[in-house]
């Protein structure tokens, strides 16, 4: 066994055994430095310790793979595979996003039209499952299927195999825009199904929406040169570029971390995009964890609610719709929502055998529509009432939501969405006593 590997091992020996001490009927949950969920809860004291899980084990050229820790940062593995010219398969928009919380999540970015979701590149998963056993699963294990979208409610990814794809050093952008979102989704339709436009490949794709009449699609390609490239880490900020560019150059890892900077468009509510605050910001502190520790922050003080006579509904998402009904989703959203810009991303399943606990259809390519923003309320409208809206319209136009934020679905309605069969059994063998919580407990009742 290489020292990695004994060290792994030891790592995981010490977490299981703080799981056994963990009182029956007490709450289990993980101490991380970072988290990208928004579900926030009081009690974010004390937890399972997992700093000595958050590795790059090892990196292998030849067969391109990797041996990963399920605590790991995609920032940590990036910066280890460029090394080999190498990059994870989908590498999720924000540093600080872990391995594990992407496959027990979901991750997506704009190499998922031709790669799907972070979890279908996972070759071997190794899972610390709620009766304290640890178990190493493949793709044609039940737990392995069943992990995605069970957000640490089956067991925690303590290391995980996974595929790798070749980079270039660059990647050149193109700005298209589109005045009709009819148009938008059936360019969509074109460039996922050749993977080109007009006559060039097209290795990457996603959008922005900044009004009904203005959203663009940008297309990427890797490169071996670059006329000049441009460095959005400062006081430039990318998505402006989208409107202002029809072409564009960055080095591969910048154009992996090109929303990181601002957290998309974030950073503008903490006021850093002004011209003046940005000189004066440190670049270290122009990240996306750095903004999410400061909402944490203010959601346990509610300093912001206090500046503001409205009330203020946070709406966090990320849906998946069909790309046949986008233009009809979009069309709602800027009617009863009204917050923008938003990011558009393209996905279709790369494995057709499926994944019980996000049903999607493999022969569908599906649009993430993602959005993360605050409506002011009316009086007479209850907190939540406009994520209640956007799940009733997601359920009908036969899309899926992503359960990283707020959710308000109804117990019956939750488990129809979500495989609670499936579930049910999966939770019954894995987890018998119940020592995690539940996944609708957990997404829905934030326990």
């Amino acid at each position: 066994m290489s020292d990695h590997g004994a060290d792994h091992a030891r790592a995981v020996a010490a977490l299981r055994d703080q799981y056994a001490a963990v009182p029956p009927g007490a709450p289990v949950r993980l101490a991380k430095s970072t988290s990208n969920l928004f579900r926030f809860r009081d009690d974010q004291a004390g937890g399972l310790d997992v700093a000595r899980l958050d590795r790059v084990l090892s990196v292998d050229p030849r067969t391109r793979t990797a041996q990963v820790q399920g605590m790991t940062t995609y920032e940590r593995l990036v910066d280890a595979t460029l090394r080999h010219g190498l990059m994870p398969l989908v590498v999720p928009q924000l540093k600080t996003i872990t391995l594990g919380g992407a496959v027990a999540g979901l991750g997506i970015e704009s190499s998922s039209f031709r790669n799907g979701l972070p979890h279908e590149s996972v070759r071997e998963l190794e899972v610390m499952t709620g009766d304290g056993s640890i178990r190493v699963v493949g793709p044609d294990d039940e737990l392995f299927r069943g992990f995605p979208n069970s957000y640490g409610t089956l067991g925690y990814a303590l290391r995980l195999e996974i595929e790798l794809e070749p980079v270039k050093p660059y990647v050149r952008l193109r700005h298209v825009p589109f005045g009709d979102a009819r148009q938008c989704a059936e360019a969509l339709v074109a460039i996922c199904a050749e993977r080109a436009y007009r006559g060039e490949p097209v290795d990457f794709v996603d959008g922005t929406v900044f009004s009904g009449g203005e959203q663009y699609l940008t297309l990427a390609t890797f490169a071996d040169g670059a006329p000049a490239t441009s460095d959005y880490t400062g006081n430039r900020i990318y998505y402006r570029s989208v409107q202002a560019r029809r072409t564009d150059h960055l080095t591969v890892r910048d154009y992996l971390w090109r929303w990181d900077t601002d957290w998309f468009w974030c950073s503008r509510a903490f006021g850093v995009q002004h011209p003046v605050v940005r000189r004066l910001v440190p670049k270290r502190y122009l990240r996306s964890d750095v903004y999410r520790r400061v909402v944490a922050w203010d959601r346990r003080h509610g300093f912001s609610g206090r500046l503001t006579k409205a009330v203020q509904e946070p709406v966090i998402q990320d849906v998946e719709i069909p790309v046949h009904r986008l233009a009809e989703f979009l069309d709602f959203f800027h009617r009863e929502i009204g917050v923008s810009p938003v990011w558009l991303c393209p996905v279709r399943l790369r494995d057709r055998s499926g994944w019980p606990l996000y049903p999607m259809d493999p022969d569908v390519l599906y649009v993430n529509v993602g959005f993360w923003s605050t409506v002011p309320l009316r009086p007479d409208e209850e907190l939540g009432s406009r994520n209640r809206m956007i799940e009733a319209e997601v359920t009908r136009l036969g899309g899926h939501k992503s359960l990283y934020s707020d959710s308000y679905y109804g117990e019956q309605e939750f488990w129809d969405n979500y495989n609670g069969p499936e579930y049910r059994k999966l939770k019954e063998r894995y987890d018998p006593a119940g020592r995690l919580p539940d996944l609708y407990a957990k997404c829905v009742l934030r326990e």
